[in-house]
C-alpha cells in the first residue's frame, strides 16, 4: 500500500462476520451489521505531547482489533474500502490463542 497514515491514525481493515448463526441460520446481507473487527494495514508514527515528545503507538500493521459500530471514516484505497481512525478509537487488540497463553 502506498498510504501512511499521519499522527494517531490506523488504517484498518474491516475483517467480515459470520454468513451463518450458530444454529445454522444464513444471515442474509440485509440484516447483517458491519462488523467492529478488523485488520490493522498501516498506522503512523504516533502522536506529540504539548512538549512534542513522540507518544508510540500501540498498535501495529498486522493486528487484529475491536472498535467502535460508528469509528472511522471509510475510504477507499487502490480499490479496497478501507476505515481511518485515532487509535483512541480502538477498543482492544485480538491476541491469538498462542499470544494470549503466553500472557496469562
Amino acid at each position: 500500500m502506498h498510504f501512511t497514515p499521519l499522527h494517531d491514525r490506523v488504517v484498518v481493515r474491516r475483517i467480515e462476520g459470520e454468513e451463518k448463526t450458530k444454529g445454522g441460520l444464513i444471515i442474509p446481507d440485509t440484516a447483517k451489521e458491519k462488523p467492529s473487527e478488523g485488520e490493522v494495514v498501516a498506522v503512523g508514527e504516533g502522536a506529540r505531547k504539548d512538549s512534542g515528545e513522540l507518544i508510540p503507538m500501540s498498535v501495529k500493521a498486522g493486528d487484529r482489533i475491536l472498535f467502535g459500530k460508528w469509528s472511522g471514516t471509510e475510504v477507499k484505497i487502490e480499490g479496497e474500502d478501507l476505515l481511518i481512525m485515532k487509535e483512541s478509537d480502538v477498543l482492544g487488540i485480538i491476541q491469538s490463542g498462542s499470544k494470549a497463553a503466553k500472557a496469562a
